[in-house]
């Protein structure tokens, strides 16, 4: 064996390539490619269907259907989300009844003498107006209203004081017209017929360059209703409403009596309406409501009223009896909307259902809490409803349209009552902006909204002779005793009232609402697991591969702009840079390490009889060796 040892440098590892370290994990890694993430979330992601992708891989055609089903499915998955989304962001509602057993708290109660009076400070003026339409009519229609003996003995003593008031009459006349289809026909052919006319009155703007003919249908209610225009511009005219304030409680309602206890001034309020009369509230008084602990006839509000027409406005009222309201309390009685009439002569037993509605502010409905938040001034002095809201966004438009107020809502601070002495053509405008009123050309109804929280009753009324012909006679001999009722057609002088709780739960309307975040997580769930069959981890490899997605881009796009950036902008050396050629051809051979190369000679060695001397030579040979 011959073992041969050389003392060579090492040649060491090609230049450029890096000396082979031990791998580690990092902290933080990404995947090389695209294709390196999409296989790795594929095979080892737990959303069903996603590793078919990368074992049907040898396989196009399956490759291509399960690429087509999953993001099919992925597309149907998330359609089926922009519906839930969709469902959840338009705020449905659930509606809630439940039925309550309490204590009631009996609601207001007007009640009002549909006998608008001749009130002595308006006596006057309102004779002649008597006067100036009994001689409409005569010329109209033929037709000669009587009219109390003293209004024509006054008359001639009043020629002076009723020019002024015929004067505004004659402005805004009471005239007939022709129907649409007849206009073209003279008055006098014989084809139109008196009951061809249409009759209204003339309104025109204050330099009379604008007008337009107020029509009605009905005779009766145009004649009703210019009455009533000339009455309120003579309310109008009244510098204190208090000299209007003609209360006799005792001569219109003869008993009151609540859970059979007798009512008395403490339980009620009064009030004037122009056209209803005297109005008077019961239980109204914050400080001291009654409440209902029973339903029944018994435990209610039970009046008897008189009903006569005493000293009435034959022109402005065309009815009798007595005009009846339920509402609650620091709300107005609003006669026109909720209010229903009293025959005379009849026990009306009125049964009340109390409910109440809680409705869900902000995004679920369009309501209001108090009021505060709607661009209208309330006029009233009561809690916000939308009724209030309504009249005090006419009244407002009233004023700064026309210049002044309608007699029959709140008076606005600092305007004034229309009155035709003062404000000449107001009843042009009013009619003008009633029409655009009804047209919700103001924006009335739409600024006004309902509010969140109010209660309602429903009224059931049943009716029966009172007093009943066997007992009339000590009725009204009582009452004639005891109220000095004097009335000669005693039938339909009288009427009783009773008000009462129907039974004693009430119904409580409330919402809550139908998509809250639970659910939309819990619809949400429901599809990703239909869909895929998968958790809320199954989400997050998800999310995961999102984020991995946009990191990869991210490094992708840094490297091509720092290579596009080295390729545009060559090499240069630094500015204190030395010709060093003669170090560098010496340096790999001073820093290269020496290398010990051991080779090994193996011989076979020779057998015994090779032993044995062959010659010289090999003698020779060997011994020099």
């Amino acid at each position: 064996s011959v073992i041969k040892a050389t003392d060579q440098p090492s040649a060491g590892p090609p230049a450029g390539t890096p000396c082979p370290q031990e791998e580690r994990e990092g902290l933080i890694e990404f995947y090389g490619s695209y294709q390196e993430l999409f296989q790795f979330f594929c095979s080892n992601t737990t959303i069903h269907g996603a590793i078919r992708l990368v074992c049907s891989k040898k396989n196009k055609m399956k490759t291509a259907f399960w690429s087509v089903l999953f993001f099919l499915t992925f597309g149907l998955m998330y359609w089926q989300f922009g519906i839930l989304y969709r469902e959840y962001f338009s705020y449905p509602v659930n509606l809630n009844l439940n039925l309550n057993s309490d204590r009631l708290t009996f609601p207001a109660v007007t009640l009002c003498t549909l006998n608008p009076y001749r009130y002595s400070a308006i006596r006057k003026k309102l004779d002649e107006l008597d006067q100036i339409t009994h001689q409409t009519l005569l010329d109209l229609y033929d037709y000669n209203m009587s009219l109390a003996q003293s209004d024509w003995s006054t008359l001639s003593t009043r020629k002076r004081s009723s020019r002024s008031l015929l004067h505004h009459v004659q402005r805004h006349p009471l005239r007939r017209q022709k129907r649409d289809n007849l206009v073209n026909l003279p008055e006098n052919s014989p084809s139109v017929d008196k009951n061809d006319w249409k009759i209204g009155f003339v309104l025109c703007s204050e330099n009379n360059k604008d007008c337009f003919h107020q029509a009605y249908s009905s005779g009766v209610d145009a004649v009703r209703e210019w009455y009533s225009f000339h009455y309120i511009n003579i309310l109008a005219q009244m510098p204190d409403a208090k000299a209007l304030d003609e209360s006799d409680f005792e001569n219109f309602i003869y008993a009151c009596r609540f859970n059979e206890a007798t009512c008395d001034k403490a339980n009620y309020t009064h009030f004037h309406h122009p056209l209803y009369g005297n109005c008077y509230t019961f239980n109204d008084n914050s400080s001291s409501l009654w409440t209902s602990s029973l339903p029944g006839i018994n435990n209610g509000l039970s009046l008897v009223v008189r009903t006569e027409q005493n000293d009435f406005i034959p022109l402005l009222s065309t009815v009798t009896g007595a005009r009846v309201m339920v509402h609650d309390q620091n709300e107005p009685a609003f006669m026109d909307d909720g209010g229903f009439n009293v025959r005379p002569g009849i026990e009306t037993s009125i049964s009340m259902r109390k409910e109440m509605t809680v409705r869900l502010g902000g995004s679920y409905s369009d309501c209001t809490e108090d009021g505060s938040d709607v661009p209208v001034q309330n006029l009233y002095s009561s809690r916000y409803t939308e009724q209030v809201c309504i009249r005090s966004c006419f009244q407002l438009n009233m004023v700064e349209r026309c210049g002044c107020a309608y007699y029959f809502y709140p008076l606005p601070a600092g305007a004034e009552y229309c009155d035709y002495t003062k404000h000449v053509a107001w009843g042009y405008c009013y009619y003008k902006l009633l029409a655009e009123f009804k047209a919700d050309v103001l924006g009335c109804f739409h600024k006004c909204r309902k509010p969140c929280k109010m209660t309602e009753y429903q009224l059931s009324a049943g009716y029966s002779r009172w007093p009943s012909a066997v007992s009339e006679d000590w009725v009204f001999y009582m009452l004639s005793q005891q109220n000095k009722y004097n009335i000669t057609s005693k039938r339909n002088g009288v009427a009783k009232v009773n008000i009462f709780f129907e039974e004693w739960n009430y119904k409580t309307n409330g919402e809550s609402p139908a998509f809250t975040v639970v659910t939309l997580l819990s619809q949400l769930g429901n599809q990703w697991s239909l869909w895929f069959g998968s958790s809320v981890l199954s989400v997050m490899e998800l999310a995961e591969l999102i984020l991995d997605f946009i990191a990869i881009t991210f490094i992708l796009a840094l490297r091509w702009f720092r290579s596009r950036r080295q390729h545009l902008s060559p090499p240069q050396p630094p500015p204190n840079s030395h010709d060093n050629t003669a170090f560098q051809d010496e340096a790999p051979g001073l820093s290269a390490p020496h290398r010990f190369t051991v080779e090994a000679v193996v011989t076979m060695l020779p057998s015994y009889n090779s032993l044995e001397p062959r010659g010289p030579s090999r003698d020779g040979e060997v011994g020099h060796e």
